[in-house]
């Protein structure tokens, strides 16, 4: 297991600031050493807890393996791997371990696609049929607007989900080659007639693929490593599954959890011609590089594989829905959580899940990659609650005497409830479910009033009722009391 961690990056989650001591420009240097010392310690604090929580819902939810990271404008702040990659269960998880990341493969091509369009060689609004004669669907009676670019990367074309071949299907997932897919396009009819309404399509984002690849005259693959992924350093990311590592860097893929517990092994596969909508694999490092990228981008204003301006025009809304529910920009996913601007995308391939949201306007990008079929955009929205819940903490007032690490640990939740933790929050402690699908949801904690005594504190901020760590004859915590009943502290933390 890897851990990077850098505390002294300044703090600010999807839509959260930590507030600072120091408050002006003209403010002392040393009030603002002290802000500094505070956004630390907050930041050290949701990451400590986002350690815990996503190890607990690894267990939980018997998933193998699990890496994330978090950047904070041009810096990876925090990254780890949870679990075990290989069949023995013997690999560590990391940063740099390698995950299909499926759909998130879009985002590469789409970047790809914008490149040929800043020189000037595709117009988004021009028939798809202009650059790939071949790319015909079948005649359709209703009528319809072309089908674009635009259309195609805001998957508002029309076209089907899926090229028209079983390569979801195991236990083989025969993915087709290029030569198949442009074969079968013309035998394909539309879903709907473009522009109308919103459809997901793998077929529609393979189609931009071989658009680059005809207006570069170059080999997709060689084109998205030659122009994105090395000049970003992007070392464990490639347009393709490297078999050849797989069970050691590569982790192996599980399916979904069975009604016993268990997960099936998942066959490794080749995504051969679906390689531009949902073939890459990558790290989580890597992808917070991509983040970072998209963020250092916008902050200076100076080209870096592309126009700044190209980027904010892919991360602004160019398609919503008829019911106003589903909006897209050019390849990236574009929303609203909590009155924060999200973009990104998220994948999942037979074996492997992954998230990656970018929130522009707060610098703030996390990736999350599993290896088996669960939901990596429940951690990824965590991991940002945790950060921001810690950030708008109002911090209690130190109390001699109380060390907070010596009441931290897990305690008996049986028989009402799973096991919970207690942790350092903000001068306080606050309860952690490690089973919860929302751990910053109704975080009440816990005011040190001297000696083992603690009030409890709503997330509402009202005060309420006493609570007495009891101690061992070793002076050793070993249970909490609260309205005269008692649970256990199985262990530290």
């Amino acid at each position: 297991m890897k851990t990077i961690f850098r505390a002294g990056a300044a703090l600010a989650v999807m839509g959260m600031m930590v507030p600072a001591h120091a408050g002006t420009e003209s403010a002392h240097s040393e009030q603002r050493a002290e802000g500094e010392e505070a956004k630390q310690a907050a930041l050290a604090e949701a990451m400590r807890a986002a350690d815990l929580w996503i190890e607990g819902q690894r267990q939980y939810r018997k998933i193998p393996a699990i890496s994330a990271a978090v950047a904070r404008g041009d810096e990876t702040v925090w990254a780890q791997g949870f679990g075990t990659t290989d069949r023995a269960q013997t690999m560590p998880a990391t940063p740099d371990t390698i995950y299909s990341i499926c759909s998130i493969s879009k985002l590469f091509t789409a970047v790809a696609l914008m490149q040929q369009w800043e020189a000037g060689r595709v117009a988004l609004d021009t028939p798809v049929a202009d650059y790939l004669p071949w790319a015909q669907l079948a005649d359709d009676p209703r009528e319809s607007v072309p089908v674009t670019l635009r259309g195609l990367l805001t998957h508002s074309a029309g076209l089907p989900r899926e090229s028209d071949f079983p390569y979801w299907t195991g236990p083989d997932f025969p993915f087709p080659t290029q030569d198949q897919i442009r074969a079968k396009v013309p035998s394909q009819s539309p879903l709907y007639p473009a522009a109308t309404t919103w459809q997901y399509s793998n077929l529609g984002l393979t189609l931009v693929g071989e658009t680059v690849e005809a207006v570069s005259r170059e080999p997709f693959a060689d084109y998205v490593t030659t122009n994105i992924l090395d000049p970003l350093g992007l070392e464990n990311t490639r347009p393709g599954i490297p078999a050849e590592l797989h069970g050691q860097q590569l982790a192996v893929g599980w399916g979904a959890l069975e009604a016993d517990g268990t997960r099936p092994e998942v066959k490794l596969f080749d995504p051969a011609g679906i390689t531009p909508a949902a073939g890459f694999s990558a790290s989580v490092a890597d992808l917070a590089k991509f983040a970072r990228w998209t963020m250092r981008l916008a902050k200076t204003g100076e080209r870096e594989v592309l126009r700044a301006s190209t980027l904010r025009e892919m991360q602004r809304v160019h398609y919503i829905s008829p019911d106003w529910e589903t909006s897209w920009g050019l390849g990236f996913s574009v929303r609203q959580e909590n009155g924060t601007t999200v973009v990104g995308h998220g994948g999942s391939c037979p074996g492997y899940r992954s998230a990656l949201m970018i929130a522009p306007k707060e610098e703030m990008g996390v990736a999350v990659a599993m290896n088996a079929m669960d939901d990596p955009g429940l951690l990824a929205r965590g991991i940002a609650a945790l950060v921001k819940a810690r950030g708008e903490a109002k911090p209690f007032d130190p109390v001699a005497g109380v060390e907070l690490g010596e009441y931290a640990g897990v305690y008996s939740g049986q028989p009402w409830d799973s096991d919970y933790m207690l942790i350092p929050w903000a001068g306080g402690l606050t309860w952690l479910d490690p089973d919860s699908g929302e751990p910053a949801r109704r975080m009440w904690r816990l005011k040190p009033l001297g000696g083992d005594r603690f009030r409890v504190v709503t997330d509402k901020g009202e005060e309420r009722d006493e609570v007495l760590f009891e101690r061992d004859r070793a002076g050793k915590v070993r249970a909490i009391r609260q309205h005269s009943n008692t649970s256990r502290r199985l262990r530290g933390l």
